[in-house]
């Protein structure tokens, strides 16, 4: 039987999982994107909205197109921003964006490139709705790599021979495979970064509690034992070292970027 395709669809539960991580890697995202304020920005696979908040608040853009194939997502991103920010949230596919050729400055994926099921075209959506000159962008956790923040859990889980689910794209996730698909669809003055943020929780089981909502490692917990859910979490925080107190947990992510011609 096919694995079940991994959907968020609770932007609570994910704001409790990621919201805070996407907002540490996205602050670094984009200054290292460096796009001038008053561009036309497409958020392509916006989700809960995250790092849709931090666009409008740190790039001052004229507009922004955020789309995403959550109808439950995109409730819970809408509460974000006030009336009358400059965002437009739009239910669609990211490898069939319902936008006019070469009319955005910039377009992004944030998250979400792992998550496509053919990156090449969703690459080239992004080249098409972006004017010549215009930046084509995204970040997403190296997840090959153990730079996921719920790493700890994935990892401890596997082994115990429970393999966490991972997203159908995982292998676009590499610094070298994000630089090719780039490349690939004609993009110039490619560049590449690794990102790493540290996240301090108020103690391990509020890390933990992060972990739960976890679309690739939910289904997982619930196919445990009592018992092996709690081996499973004494095997986590040992493999932290974590204590009674706050914890600091370190992620990384990828990013690539380049110019369309």
């Amino acid at each position: 039987m096919p694995a079940t395709p991994i959907r968020f669809d609770d932007g609570a539960a994910y704001e409790l999982m990621m919201g805070r991580w996407s907002v540490l890697v996205g602050e670094r995202f984009l200054d290292w994107l460096d796009v001038p304020d008053g561009a036309r920005w497409l958020d392509i696979g916006c989700g809960n909205g995250a790092f849709t908040e931090l666009l409008v608040n740190r790039c001052r853009p004229a507009d922004v197109q955020a789309f995403d194939t959550s109808a439950e997502q995109l409730a819970y991103a809408r509460t974000r921003l006030p009336a009358g920010a400059p965002v437009t949230w739009t239910e669609a596919d990211a490898m069939r964006l319902p936008v006019a050729d070469a009319a955005s400055d910039a377009a992004v994926m944030a998250l979400v490139l792992f998550f496509v099921p053919e990156p090449a075209v969703g690459v080239a959506e992004m080249c098409r709705a972006v004017r010549s000159g215009g930046v084509v962008a995204a970040y997403h956790w190296d997840v090959l790599g153990d730079g996921f923040p719920l790493a700890p859990i994935a990892t401890e889980m596997l082994k115990l021979g429970v393999p966490p689910r991972m997203a159908p794209s995982s292998a676009a996730s590499t610094l070298e495979a994000s630089a090719a698909l780039w490349q690939a669809a004609g993009l110039q003055q490619v560049r590449t970064c690794a990102i790493t943020v540290q996240r301090t929780f108020d103690s391990f089981e509020d890390y933990w509690r992060s972990g739960e909502p976890s679309n690739t490692l939910r289904p997982m917990f619930e196919d445990m034992s009592a018992e092996e859910r709690e081996m499973l979490k004494a095997n986590v925080r040992r493999r932290l070292q974590a204590g009674d107190g706050p914890l600091t947990v370190s992620a990384r992510a990828n990013a690539v970027c380049g110019i369309k011609p």
